[in-house]
C-alpha cells in the first residue's frame, strides 16, 4: 500500500506580516501605558530628583522603542514579504523593553 501525501496548501503570505504588525502595535501600546504610569507615579509622589531622572530615562527609552516599532510597522506594511528584523534593531528592541520594565519597577518600589 502506498500512502498518498495530501497536497500542501499554499501559505498565505499576508497573514504572518499582519499578525506581526499587530504584535508590534500591542507592544507599543503596552510600553506607552508603562511610560504614562511612570509619569503619573513620578508626579503623584512629589517631584524628587531621583524620580524625575528615572521618569526621564523611562520616556527616553519609550521614545527610542517607538522609533524602532514605527520603522518595523512601516516595513511590514510596505511589502508582501518583508525582510527579517535586523539584529541590531532586535537587540535594541529587547534592551528597550527590559529597560522600560526596570524603570517602571523602580518607580513603583
Amino acid at each position: 500500500m502506498s500512502a498518498e501525501t495530501a497536497p500542501v496548501p499554499a501559505r498565505d503570505p499576508g497573514l504572518q506580516p499582519e499578525r506581526t504588525r499587530l504584535a508590534w502595535r500591542r507592544t507599543t501600546l503596552s510600553s506607552t501605558v508603562a511610560a504614562v504610569l511612570a509619569v503619573k507615579t513620578t508626579l503623584n509622589g512629589g517631584a524628587e530628583p531621583a524620580g524625575i531622572i528615572a521618569c526621564a530615562l523611562c520616556i527616553a527609552v519609550w521614545l527610542g522603542f517607538l522609533r524602532i516599532a514605527h520603522h518595523r510597522i512601516r516595513t511590514l506594511a510596505a511589502s508582501p514579504e518583508p525582510p527579517a528584523l535586523a539584529p541590531r534593531h532586535a537587540t535594541a528592541t529587547v534592551l528597550s523593553i527590559v529597560a522600560l520594565a526596570v524603570c517602571a519597577a523602580a518607580l513603583v518600589f
